[in-house]
């Protein structure tokens, strides 16, 4: 039986991954470290901001500037303000799934609530938001997704991940957690996410159906 379906929030609930990353590189390059679209997805997708900012840094043989981080956040923000959308088929989805639902991202609190407000997800997961960095793990450690599944009185056993990254399936796994890959249609996700991920969908409309087979 399955309690509680743990949904990760950029690439998942919200169309956000390209924007940010699209930024992040825009940043990089702008420091001397040039990085295009395709290669930061490759590098950055499911990664924290810290581990990010230190790849750029062994590029760019310096450490970047104390204010790189922030500048980095605001100019997403305001992206996200012009640009974000939510996933295609996510409202439709989640108002036919009857189990519990949450959100668990390596995002910073504040960025989550901005997101999932500009798509209009927020009320459907409010007070039930774990950021990696309220927890201090970030996936691929599993202990954002026990935190979420403790807090909520779930075992494990009976949750399921929703996740796009290879960070995120394996953080899903070594927590003892079930895990739907889901690629959105881009052939790369599908590519790095079928070799570790058995369960893959391409269209939010398919999840609900299963879900209810697993439940």
């Amino acid at each position: 039986m399955i309690e509680l379906v743990i949904f990760d929030s950029d690439g998942v609930l919200v169309d956000s991954e390209i924007i940010a990353l699209t930024v992040l590189a825009r940043a990089a390059s702008e420091e001397g470290a040039p990085i295009d679209e395709e290669e930061a997805i490759r590098a950055f997708r499911g990664l924290k901001m810290a581990d990010c900012v230190r790849e750029i840094e062994r590029r760019l043989g310096r450490d970047v500037p104390e204010t790189f981080v922030a500048d980095v956040r605001q100019a997403t923000a305001l992206a996200f303000d012009a640009e974000l959308k939510p996933v295609e088929g996510i409202h439709a989805a989640l108002a036919e799934i009857s189990v519990p639902v949450c959100v668990a991202s390596n995002g910073p609190m504040s960025k989550l609530t901005h997101t999932l407000g500009l798509t209009k997800l927020l009320e459907r997961f409010e007070g039930r938001i774990f950021s990696a960095y309220e927890v201090g793990s970030w996936k691929p450690d599993p202990g954002l997704f026990l935190h979420a599944a403790q807090t909520l009185g779930v075992h494990p056993s009976r949750c399921i991940v929703v996740e796009d990254s290879l960070s995120g399936v394996y953080a899903a796994r070594a927590a003892g957690m079930r895990v739907l890959g889901f690629t959105g249609g881009d052939p790369g996700v599908d590519q790095e996410l079928r070799a570790i991920c058995e369960d893959l969908f391409h269209r939010m409309s398919d999840l609900p159906d299963l879900l209810q087979r697993a439940h």
